[in-house]
């Protein structure tokens, strides 16, 4: 079996035992919100005491999700690897109605190839993606963040998992410091 010649870098920022998997579709409001808040979790809770784990949730009614999710798992791929995952990921939702269809079926997106979405994440992040997209086994990847999701019964997002439980009460309208009392008191 040939290996890759490409490396997704996971999505995963500090070393502590304690483990936050947020699982995010990066047009989502409530996700965008969440994922705004992993930064101030990690400061707050320390590097050292958490783990936190992004893992992206595509959802069929966000309907570029497919492919946003494959940019930011491309991104991951570059120099950076999850660093420039990241800014692909910040430059989708500080612009998430330029990828969004209005009430999940209409307004002008509708009229938005694959191509111009990708064009637009690359004009917001300034990350040139159009070769890391094109990996043709890269699907492997988005695959395995599926495929984990159903085997944790996940079917939405945001959804919150704590050294390997979800947590039902948790939502992405918490307070940094609320999650991180759950996390450090688990």
């Amino acid at each position: 079996m040939t290996q890759p010649t490409w490396h997704a870098d996971p999505l995963v920022w500090g070393h502590g035992p304690h483990v936050f998997e947020a699982f995010l579709e990066p047009t989502c409001p409530f996700s965008v919100r969440a994922f705004g808040k992993l930064d101030a979790l990690l400061e707050q809770a320390g590097e050292d005491r958490i783990t936190v784990k992004i893992r992206l949730q595509s959802q069929p009614w966000h309907l570029y999700s497919g492919v946003i999710v494959r940019c930011i798992l491309a991104a991951s791929t570059l120099p950076g690897g999850k660093a420039t995952a990241k800014a692909v990921m910040t430059a989708v939702g500080a612009h998430r109605d330029e990828f969004e269809f209005d009430h999940h079926c209409g307004g002008p997106n509708r009229d938005a190839t694959p191509n111009d979405i990708i064009a637009r994440i690359e004009n917001y992040s300034g990350i040139e993606l159009r070769e890391a997209f094109a990996i043709p086994d890269l699907d492997r990847e988005i695959r395995w963040h599926c495929k984990y999701a159903r085997q944790n019964g996940i079917h939405v997002s945001p959804t919150f998992m704590i050294d390997g439980l979800v947590q039902p009460g948790m939502g992405s309208g918490d307070a940094v410091a609320d999650w991180a009392a759950r996390l450090l008191n688990s």
